[in-house]
């Protein structure tokens, strides 16, 4: 192989020859101007592994308006100084080209992790996500391609829904965690991104409203989804919950229902007492059912439970006059009447299934019953000397 000093001059003259031909470069040992029969210029650089002994070559580029004499060579000191340093860019480069894309860690994800181990409604969730955040952004790239920047600039993209872009962040952190243990990457470029300050809902039902609902729910037609929300709002439990639920959940003599773990949110089983209403509720939906089911709230099949109380729901409210009221404000509604009327938060925490105390502590400015009488407590102190001062 022909060696020179290589110069843009020489670059540029080298003509066309009768056979691909490198011309090595005298003043950087390995660097080379690679030029093909059609008149193509490309910059290479060939190297030996220094643990294998195996001889190397890499394509730095196209000789062009892209790519200089100056900034190949460069490339080349940079690439050359990594060899030295016991790394194989060519072999780096052909795991790049081979390592799995995002997609691939997302399918995996959903295989391995979320479908064994999270509930249905969660699974559903992280699916919609995927194909309607992340896999339109990031399917094609390589896992370890996507760089905090990426995740950070999606995060800002949906700073209009915030909870959402908390949640596709959340997940897009999980991801990359198990990407990190399943030997994909060596971090986690989803670590550090700052989520956006989430507004909690305080929306649940005053007396009368409460009144309205219930008048709807026994007006309405549906009695199987009528008697999940009246069951929901007796008990406080997730709608999941209540949709999921078997009749061998429940202990009717001793007033007890007993939610499996992989029904529940924190995947442990969880006693929960009924009420008297709720029993009464529970005896009299099993004497009026018209065939056997496993399910307190059989679907269209007898075999599956009922699943979308979506357009069941928005009829209800309607009816009702509730306006911006979610299902799941119910569980609120349980829980807020619970507070004011003098239940701690503890108890009213262990009803609801909250492990984590300042969960159910969003609650606690309706129980300040005790803390009003406390201060009235010093008021009329305050009150009776001033009295004494006047008299």
């Amino acid at each position: 192989m022909p060696v020179k000093r290589l110069t843009k001059t020489i670059v540029d003259r080298t003509p066309t020859p009768n056979r691909d031909t490198i011309f090595w470069d005298e003043g950087l040992p390995g660097f080379g101007l690679r030029v093909k029969t059609t008149g193509v210029k490309s910059f290479v650089v060939q190297y030996r592994n220094r643990n294998t002994g195996r001889s190397k070559r890499k394509t730095l580029g196209r000789y062009g308006p892209t790519l200089s004499l100056h900034e190949a060579r460069d490339m080349a000191r940079a690439l050359l100084a990594d060899v030295v340093r016991g790394e194989d860019p060519v072999a780096h480069s052909q795991a790049l080209r081979q390592s799995p894309t995002v997609a691939d860690l997302a399918e995996q994800y959903m295989t391995e992790h979320a479908v064994p181990k999270k509930r249905p409604s969660s699974v559903r969730n992280d699916r919609s996500m995927l194909d309607n955040c992340i896999l339109p952004k990031f399917g094609r790239l390589r896992a370890v391609e996507v760089t905090h920047t990426d995740i950070q600039k999606l995060h800002n993209k949906m700073r209009e829904t915030p909870y959402q872009a908390n949640r596709t962040l959340a997940l897009l952190s999980k991801m990359f965690e198990l990407s990190i243990r399943w030997g994909m990457r060596s971090d986690n470029p989803a670590r550090g991104v700052e989520k956006y300050t989430e507004e909690k809902r305080d929306r649940w039902l005053s007396d009368e409203e409460l009144g309205r609902l219930l008048s709807a729910l026994s007006k309405h037609p549906n009695r199987v989804a009528a008697n999940a929300v009246r069951l929901q709002l007796l008990t406080g439990a997730r709608i999941g919950e209540v949709l999921t639920a078997q009749w061998t959940d429940f202990d009717l003599d001793r007033g007890v229902w007993t939610k499996p773990s992989h029904h529940t949110k924190q995947k442990r089983r969880e006693h929960l007492p009924l009420s008297n209403a709720a029993c009464t509720l529970l005896l009299n939906m099993k004497a009026d059912r018209s065939e056997v089911t496993q399910w307190l709230f059989p679907g269209q099949s007898p075999d599956q439970p009922y699943r979308d109380l979506k357009a069941f729901w928005r009829s209800v409210t309607k009816s009702a006059g509730l306006e911006n009221y979610r299902i799941h404000d119910n569980r609120h509604t349980h829980a807020s009447h619970l507070v004011s009327s003098g239940l701690s938060l503890p108890i009213v925490g262990r009803l609801l299934g909250h492990t984590n105390p300042s969960t159910t502590q969003r609650y606690a400015h309706l129980a300040d019953h005790p803390l009003r009488e406390a201060a009235e407590v010093m008021a009329e102190k305050v009150r009776q000397n001033d009295k004494l001062a006047q008299d």
